[in-house]
């Protein structure tokens, strides 16, 4: 029997290979990957940055409403950059992320624990730039300081062997006021080039977590979060169980997840797990998952772990080999989640909650044939193949599928509504 690690490698191979994406040498770019729409011209003072020192200077200076203009370049820092300025933006000025990296990689040392934080701060934006090789949080929200309106658009987000995005526990005094709420995470290429290792991150043998605490996001007391249009590739842990790709637990609320794409990572989409810490009774509620593509999760594609009112809708799941079976999972209380028209192509889902909740319109079917490229990650059906699902009624909650293409009032199961089906 092959190893975890081995099954990940052949996978990578088929994806960078037979699958089409971008070799491991560069970014997992395809061009039916969402793309991003420029962002407008900056209205403030901007101020330019073409080196390290000026870039901290830039950050040390920066006015509400200002923003950073970086300069293509490779810029090493030797510390954590901090933003705690309302209203800036910190972004590439070419627009192309890969040409403004920011590393957190020290020669003869070990890599930044933290590469850019938020903290004491509304309405950052950072946009247009990569971040890379860091031990623990790539963008860390520093969230029992306060911050909140937080955009991360267009970035590349490269061998983070914690969370590329992290939001921190909120103390229990004026928790309601600083939770980060109104953040936006789009646009966003998260990617590792391999599992993660012990030597990668000390602590994760010392805590006991067996290499496999690392995941994309992990955000938690998040509210009317929207977390869209991402694409996902290749986060492992030691032993390929590692965490989501995105997470939000600890009273995450009223959050959007649509149109994200995610393939071959040990966890896809998360609201909640089972571990609850005092004084917590529910992960997420009135959460959205919708219209999103997801592919080889093995650990749960889609997981619902102690949820209240939330909906998983219109999603697309191919995982036919899934060792797990758990294409769909729901564990605990997940009272008045709604289950309605997703497309898993592979085996039954999971259901080991005892709430009451609605499950309808779901199929279960090896869709592999249909699906343009499954080995890919590129679950759009085939021309002419939306007969495969079948229809279901439109819902009210989902009038677009994954590509923005309007719901006719007989739609397509899955994520993907074909421009010429529903006519």
């Amino acid at each position: 029997m092959r190893s975890g690690r081995s099954l990940w490698m052949c996978a990578c191979v088929l994806l960078w290979t037979g699958g089409g994406l971008a070799a491991a040498d560069g970014p997992p770019r395809q061009p039916w990957f969402p793309k991003a729409p420029p962002l407008a011209k900056p209205a403030g003072k901007a101020l330019r940055a073409a080196s390290v020192a000026e870039l901290f200077q830039a950050a040390k200076e920066v006015r509400p409403g200002g923003t950073i203009l970086l300069a293509d370049g490779h810029y090493s820092l030797p510390r954590t950059l901090d933003l705690h300025t309302d209203n800036i933006t910190l972004r590439g000025e070419s627009g192309r992320p890969e040409q403004v990296v920011i590393d957190g990689a020290r020669p003869g040392g070990p890599a930044l624990g933290e590469l850019v934080a938020i903290s004491r701060a509304s309405g950052v934006t950072i946009a247009d730039l990569t971040i890379q090789n860091v031990k623990w949080n790539g963008f860390k929200l520093n969230s029992d300081k306060g911050v909140t309106k937080v955009t991360i658009h267009n970035c590349v987000i490269h061998n983070v062997w914690q969370r590329g995005i992290k939001g921190v526990m909120v103390p229990k005094e004026n928790r309601e006021k600083m939770r980060p709420a109104d953040c936006r995470v789009q646009y966003c290429l998260f990617y590792n080039d391999r599992p993660k290792q012990f030597s990668d991150d000390e602590a994760d043998q010392a805590n006991g977590f067996g290499g496999n605490y690392v995941g994309g996001m992990d955000i938690m007391y998040a509210k009317r979060w929207t977390i869209s249009d991402n694409v996902f590739v290749g986060i492992h842990g030691r032993t390929n169980e590692g965490r989501g790709a995105i997470f939000l637990w600890v009273e995450a609320e009223g959050c959007v997840v649509e149109r994200n794409i995610i393939i071959d990572c040990d966890c896809g989409i998360c609201l909640g797990n089972s571990h609850r810490g005092e004084g917590t009774t529910t992960h997420c509620s009135g959460c959205t998952v919708r219209n999103n593509f997801i592919t080889r999760c093995p650990e749960n594609d889609i997981l619902a772990d102690y949820t209240r009112d939330c909906k998983i809708l219109h999603n697309t799941v191919h995982d036919p080999r899934s060792r797990m079976q758990r294409l769909v999972r729901l564990v605990h209380d997940n009272d008045g989640l709604v289950l309605a028209n997703n497309l898993l192509s592979g085996r039954a889902m999971q259901i080991e909650t005892k709430s009451s909740l609605r499950n309808e319109g779901n199929l279960i079917k090896d869709m592999t044939p249909w699906l343009v490229d499954p080995a890919g990650g590129n679950l759009h059906l085939r021309p002419g193949a939306a007969q495969a699902p079948g229809t279901v009624p439109r819902l009210a909650d989902v009038p677009e599928d994954i590509d923005r293409r309007p719901r006719p009032q007989a739609t397509v199961v899955g994520a993907h509504q074909p421009a010429d089906e529903g006519k």
